[in-house]
């Protein structure tokens, strides 16, 4: 756990770049829909709510970034995107398991992102300015 509290800063902009390729759906609705889940919805609300979801999910990986350089900020934006990507999780278990082929990708990136995310929480937790 000590190696993630050291490294930190470089694990948070590598996942929050990672993350920000999510502007993609801002720009390319269809196309992302089909990369990341196979499938694609279709009319002028699936244009708005797809780049809407990628414009919030995008802004998670923006955060992180600024986040690594801004420590005080750490354990806040950390918890958010914590949340975020475990509500991304559940909802695609819950709801969305014939996608789980195509967006198993992106299940395992944010699983190990919260994963990460976690620990880092939890080793610094007496020391919140880390």
């Amino acid at each position: 756990m000590n190696l993630i509290v050291t490294k930190m800063k470089w694990i948070m902009v590598i996942i929050g770049a990672l993350t920000c390729t999510m502007f993609y759906a801002t720009i390319a609705p269809q196309a992302a829909l089909l990369q990341n889940f196979g499938a694609s919805i279709n009319g002028p609300v699936a244009e708005i709510v797809v780049r809407n979801w990628g414009a919030l999910i995008g802004l998670i990986g923006v955060l992180v970034i600024y986040a690594a350089y801004v420590p005080i900020y750490r354990r806040l934006v950390l918890t958010l995107a914590i949340v975020s990507k475990s509500i991304f999780i559940s909802l695609i278990l819950i709801h969305g398991q014939a996608f789980l082929p195509v967006a198993a990708p992106a299940l395992v990136f944010d699983t190990i992102a919260i994963l990460i995310f976690a620990a880092y929480l939890l080793a610094t937790r007496e020391n919140s300015t880390l």
